[in-house]
């Protein structure tokens, strides 16, 4: 079973729940097509997170980052305080949410639920650019 990976940059965004799987499917479709197997998506950074989750209703990314504000809210007395206010709820939700996603493919596609998508979940106000490992293994 042969193994595939590249790396996506995705552009800066400001902090919130951003659908990327366009550009994930864009990514993957540079692979070859695989009849079956699985695709590994990957954030390298400590303060960002990725997570599938509706991608209908514009109203859940915004109801999303209301609730992990309001759990991991920016006036804790933190001790890691040296990037800036921001950085340590960021490091929290990060944990909570994780850094990498698992989906299965089938026919040369992605198999995400009918109101699925990938979300990058942005826990900085300037996060700056993210970087993706995306890795795919499978029979072609």
């Amino acid at each position: 079973m042969p193994w595939f990976q590249i790396d996506l940059r995705l552009a800066p965004r400001r902090r919130g729940f951003h659908l990327i799987t366009p550009e994930v499917e864009a990514a993957f479709r540079e692979m070859p097509a695989f009849r079956v197997g699985l695709l590994h998506v990957f954030i390298q950074h400590a303060s960002a997170s990725l997570s599938i989750n509706e991608n209908a209703d514009p109203d859940v990314p915004r109801d999303l980052e209301m609730a992990f504000d309001t759990i991991a809210p920016e006036h804790l007395p933190y001790v890691h305080t040296c990037e800036g206010p921001d950085d340590m709820p960021a490091h929290v939700k990060c944990s909570m949410i994780g850094s990498s996603l698992t989906i299965p493919i089938a026919a040369g596609q992605l198999r995400l639920g009918t109101w699925q998508g990938i979300y990058l979940c942005e826990h900085r106000d300037r996060g700056g650019p993210r970087r993706l490992v995306i890795t795919a293994h499978g029979d072609l």
